[in-house]
């Protein structure tokens, strides 16, 4: 037979789970609503509400406000985008090519509607700020051998190449506007890269 402490601590930790799960609910609702295409200054609370199937006071009651509720949508992408690229392995091209097509095919067209709105929205500005700190953190990383024995200005000119050839700009020209298939861009973009990995 339970104890009262035992069935206090079960209906505590029961109620935990459903409120992270409505939570989860909440920021699907939100990163769905702006990856339909709505702006960021567009989505109401309302139709948050509505898709994640609570009310806006649960929306508040969880998040506060807009801003907030945005701000934590955001920082989970970033941990998820940070989580699945940084299993790339430093110094294998050809990991470090597959790992990042893998992620612009899902999220490519994601990142271009975020770059899209920095410009007009101080909160989206720096949510690709700390993006792009983050790609050229990657960069750095995954290609450190090649960076390594450089002298201050090779290295950070040869940074700057690799930051550049694994920018999503390059994505976009080569998948959308040039109509590369997803085993053409991997293949083209091992071209544009090997020959920044040779020593000089």
């Amino acid at each position: 037979m339970k104890s009262a402490a035992s069935s206090r601590t079960y209906v505590m930790t029961k109620r935990a789970e459903s409120a992270a799960a409505t939570a989860e609910r909440i920021l699907d609702a939100a990163a769905g609503e702006f990856e339909d295409g709505a702006a960021i200054a567009a989505i109401t609370l309302d139709a948050v509400a509505a898709r994640a199937g609570v009310s806006v006071q649960t929306v508040l009651r969880r998040f506060g406000d807009k801003d907030t509720l945005f701000a934590a949508t955001a920082e989970r992408q970033a941990a998820r985008v940070a989580a699945e690229r940084d299993i790339a392995v430093a110094g294998n091209l050809e990991d470090a090519v597959a790992n990042l097509a893998e992620h612009y095919e899902r999220d490519g067209g994601l990142s271009l509607r975020l770059l899209a709105e920095e410009a007009s929205s101080p909160f989206m500005a720096a949510v690709t700020g700390a993006g792009r700190a983050y790609h050229r953190s990657w960069c750095e990383r995954v290609f450190a051998p090649c960076l390594e024995g450089l002298d201050d200005a090779a290295r950070g000119r040869r940074l700057a190449q690799f930051v550049a050839v694994c920018d999503v700009y390059v994505w976009k020209l080569l998948r959308l506007d040039a109509g590369l298939s997803p085993t053409e861009y991997r293949e083209a973009l091992l071209e544009l890269l090997e020959p920044l990995t040779r020593r000089p």
